[in-house]
């Protein structure tokens, strides 16, 4: 059966970086207002389909280049310098596009081949170069929620990836060849055996997976790869996989084209990357990148698709992975990388600099801050930040890099771990501050990814709710979740740690909820005037509820009431005729511990009100940090 390809990502929209657009391949997803039609996508492995059932694509983000911002609230919409979408003369915005470098689907039979405008090299005069045998196949069947039905599973598919063997058992190739996964396996180059893999670790955001094989038999004979040190420009790459075209192992050359902060389109963020020249195809995620010394110099795992360019693929640098791996080693798991939690503006206009008594041409203006990261505590809205670590962070946001580069600010704070300390340098009515702060990652209240497998949900009296992520925003097709969430969900801070934006998802028609069988979508403000702060928090108060009856208030005031007592018994007949297991999901069934306090969750302009610009630099110079 003739192999087909595809692409998917976690996520739809458009946006612009550098005077390009970038947008996000869906397969089937109407845009708003908010987000033009999309084109980012990230080739990954190659999927196939079940031999029992349909493909169905999990849900993934993706996000463009450096002032692509959309998937996390630092990368949320994209943005040129100006804030604004870049158009062409014809007022058109160019569309183009970031693939995962992987995921391969085979089994649609009629799908047409995967055309590339760069042939893909045998592996010639490097045939018996021994760091080809630590690269292996990965096989992967995917199991991902149905955000829109959250008490079930999407039907499973399968795809194949590239990975590669780093020692102690170990292996690396990218999160999103595995997510979802319900079984791995790895297979080595010339033997026919498949062995079972465990995912230890998934890093979303730098898009990298640990694996581990147990059996012995795996690594006999096996010699791990050596890391080298970042490239430099025009120095020779090879990369080396499992792309579709053909079974066996696959090189292509290249040089390094550029290094600087990249947009990872899994995670939806922007961490250190290298472009190059090298021909990247569906299934080479996750497979090394060696330099001219047989040393892996970093992971493939994205390409840029545009109609004005060819050939740019990118790399996950050994920086980055010895990161991922530190932070595993440090903590027994990934705990993400931090950020600083504040948006910046540029400084270039002199008069300016003169207003906010800055003496010399550097800093960038704190414009806003989040209420979640600890540097709230000892920063505020229009400091100057001058210095991060002793390094200084010119008007524009960037910082020296390496002998004669500079690069984005943001690249001090990744080589950071969660819970290290920084020393800010900051400009306050003129004068110079030293101030410390904890960083720690991002707190997003409308998550990119969910972990643990099915999302969170609470039906009561065939009433569903569950929070609002990206993925379900995804699902659900942006029209049917209407502007006003649309807006709170791209703009919106988190307050404090769990909040969440839950919403009714849908209603599962039943007597005794006659009158409301149309309403979905709608944020849940409050139940029985106690303002909600997140999904665990409504069930508690639902189980605790004493009163004759359950009102629960959304927005503008509408209003759902049901009898307490008929909605508790006609809960048992609603999930029989509707076949759902129970009633909510497993993690409500723990106690509630209620950790935030009472002014944090009060008014509602405190929920979504707080704009976010997750470019890099969004209007005339923002950029998160």
């Amino acid at each position: 059966m003739a192999a087909a390809t595809c692409c998917f990502s976690a996520g739809t929209g458009t946006g612009t970086a550098n005077g390009n657009s970038f947008s996000f391949l869906t397969s089937h997803r109407p845009s708003t207002s908010l987000r033009p039609p999309p084109s980012l996508f990230i080739p990954k492995a190659i999927h196939q389909k079940s031999s029992s059932s349909p493909h169905h694509p999990p849900s993934q983000k993706a996000v463009g280049k450096q002032n692509f911002i959309w998937r996390s609230k630092d990368e949320r919409h994209l943005a040129n310098k100006d804030g604004r979408s870049s158009k062409n003369e014809t007022g058109r915005s160019k569309s183009t596009a970031f693939k995962f470098s992987g995921l391969q689907r085979k089994g649609s039979g009629k799908g047409a081949p995967f055309e590339s405008k760069e042939p893909q090299v045998e592996t010639g005069i490097i045939e018996d170069a021994t760091f080809l045998n630590a690269v292996v196949k990965v096989f992967c069947t995917h199991t991902a929620p149905d955000y829109s039905l959250p008490w079930q599973k999407q039907r499973q598919f399968a795809s194949t990836g590239s990975a590669f063997m780093i020692g102690d058992g170990k292996l690396l190739t990218n999160a999103h060849c595995v997510e979802h996964g319900t079984q791995v396996k790895v297979k080595r180059r010339g033997d026919d055996t498949k062995y079972v893999a465990k995912v230890l670790a998934r890093g979303v955001e730098c898009d990298i997976a640990l694996l581990s094989v147990e059996s012995k038999d795996f690594w006999k004979g096996a010699e791990p790869l050596r890391f080298g040190h970042l490239p430099h420009l025009q120095d020779s790459v090879t990369v080396v996989g499992y792309p579709l075209g053909g079974d066996t192992i696959s090189v292509t050359k290249g040089v390094v084209s550029r290094v600087e902060v990249t947009s990872y389109a899994h995670g939806s963020s922007e961490l250190l990357g290298i472009q190059i020249d090298a021909a990247i195809n569906p299934g080479n995620s996750g497979g090394p990148a060696f330099n001219d010394d047989g040393e892996c110099i970093g992971v493939a795992f994205q390409v840029y698709r545009s109609d004005d360019v060819e050939n740019i693929g990118y790399v996950i640098p050994t920086t980055v992975v010895s990161h991922f791996l530190e932070d595993f080693e440090r903590n027994g798991k990934y705990s993400g990388f931090p950020c600083l939690g504040v948006l910046l503006q540029k400084l270039e206009n002199p008069a300016l600099r003169a207003c906010l008594r800055v003496p010399s041409n550097e800093g960038v203006l704190v414009r806003k801050i989040e209420p979640t990261s600890d540097v709230s505590n000892v920063v505020k809205e229009g400091d100057v930040i001058v210095s991060f670590d002793g390094v200084r962070v010119g008007c524009e946001g960037t910082v020296p890099f390496r002998s004669s580069e500079r690069i984005a600010f943001r690249y001090l704070i990744s080589q950071k771990f969660t819970g290290d300390v920084a020393e800010l340098g900051i400009i306050r009515a003129g004068e110079l501050l030293k101030v410390q702060a904890v960083l720690k990652p991002r707190v997003h209240l409308v998550p990119y990814h969910i972990e643990g497998g099915q999302p969170s949900y609470l039906i009561v009296a065939g009433l569903v709710f569950t929070p609002l992520s990206e993925p379900l925003i995804e699902e659900e097709c942006e029209d049917t979740i209407g502007l006003k969430l649309l807006i709170k969900a791209r703009y919106s801070f988190a307050k404090f740690e769990g909040e969440q934006i839950v919403i009714l998802s849908q209603v599962l028609a039943n007597e005794v909820n006659i009158g409301y069988e149309d309403l979905s979508n709608e944020q849940v403000l409050k139940l029985n005037g106690i303002r909600i702060k997140n999904i665990h928090h409504l069930a508690h108060l639902v189980d605790s509820c004493k009163d004759k009856y359950l009102v629960f208030e959304f927005e503008d005031n509408f209003l759902v009431v049901l009898e307490r007592e008929a909605a508790s018994s006609a809960s048992s007949s609603i999930l029989i005729d509707y076949g759902i297991p129970s009633e909510r999901s497993s993690d409500l069934l723990e106690p509630y511990v209620d950790s935030i306090g009472p002014d944090e969750a009060t008014d509602q302009h405190e929920f979504g009100d707080s704009p976010v610009s997750n470019s890099e630099f969004g209007y005339d110079g923002l950029l998160w940090a």
